[in-house]
């Protein structure tokens, strides 16, 4: 059986410059508290999620306007039995401008039904991209 990683697409009133570089914005739609960089490649940032919880993310792929891929390089999520579960997953954010609009692929590859981190990261996950919806088009940012 073939392998579902998490996906969502969204469609935002952005250009796919501006999405691109308001995603990289971390601290206004996912986590107030993160720490790093996560402009262009190369870049290392962390997502904590209270002590001593976190995960730590590479840029590893940026195209401008197109394209980045963030991959785990480290993670510590001690609620899960496998506690370095989101290790070398990637996060990846595809673009393309259609009609004034841009279309988001958002998927988490590694992030799959058969994990047990699956469900409740899927609903973290729906959450954070509304944020990403409501920041992009109504420059809504994150409450802490």
């Amino acid at each position: 059986m073939e392998n579902k990683n998490y996906r969502r697409t969204i469609i935002v009133n952005a250009s796919a410059e501006d999405a691109i570089k308001t995603i990289s914005e971390i601290n206004n739609w996912w986590k107030k508290d993160f720490s790093g960089s996560a402009a262009k490649l190369n870049d290392t940032f962390t997502v904590p999620f209270g002590e001593p919880s976190f995960v730590d993310f590479v840029v590893s792929e940026f195209t401008p306007g197109k394209k980045v891929v963030w991959k785990v390089i480290d993670c510590y999520l001690p609620w899960f039995q496998d506690k370095k579960e989101w290790n070398n997953t990637k996060v990846v954010f595809e673009l393309s401008e259609e009609k004034g609009q841009t279309k988001i692929d958002f998927t988490h590859v590694g992030l799959v039904p058969e994990i047990e981190c699956y469900e409740a990261c899927e609903n973290g996950w729906n959450g954070h991209i509304n944020n990403l919806i409501k920041f992009i088009n109504e420059g809504k940012e994150l409450q802490v």
